[in-house]
């Protein structure tokens, strides 16, 4: 049985960005671009089984969802890249998935982490394909749970 994204990783998802660390966003031109990444071991079971999401305490999972402002903050699709490294320039690229359901569009990605690191995350967003992408880059420190 499929969970419904809205009412499942879209609520666990917003749950969890409160208390771990607030989500981030940024706006490009008339898009807010909204990013944020965490443990997968906080996402519920049955969230990480409905979308195949392995739960691990060196496993985590950045969202990154797209919104148009110039048509009230509408959910648009996107192409998302994007990769991370860690404070000795170990590497890794990020495989974003597009997750639709209703009026909803997520870009979610799994990746690896070890114990008390801190990660720099480095994102292409490109919501337009006539522009150019748009780059957002954060660092965020993860703890093995």
């Amino acid at each position: 049985m499929r969970v419904p994204l809205i009412s499942a990783l879209w609520v666990a998802l917003l749950l969890l960005a409160g208390p771990l660390r607030a989500e981030q966003a940024q706006t490009f031109d008339q898009y807010e671009i909204h990013y944020n990444a965490f443990n997968s071991t906080f996402l519920p079971p049955e969230v990480a089984v409905a979308y195949n999401l392995q739960r691990s305490k060196y496993g985590g999972v950045i969202n990154v969802a797209v919104l148009d402002d110039s048509e009230g903050k509408r959910p648009t699709s996107a192409q998302v890249s994007g990769s991370l490294k860690n404070l000795i320039g170990q590497r890794q690229e990020l495989s974003f998935r597009e997750i639709r359901e209703g009026n909803a569009i997520y870009y979610i990605s799994a990746f690896r982490f070890t114990h008390d690191e801190q990660l720099q995350f480095s994102l292409d967003v490109k919501p337009d394909r006539n522009k150019p992408a748009y780059s957002i880059s954060f660092k965020q420190h993860f703890y093995a749970d």
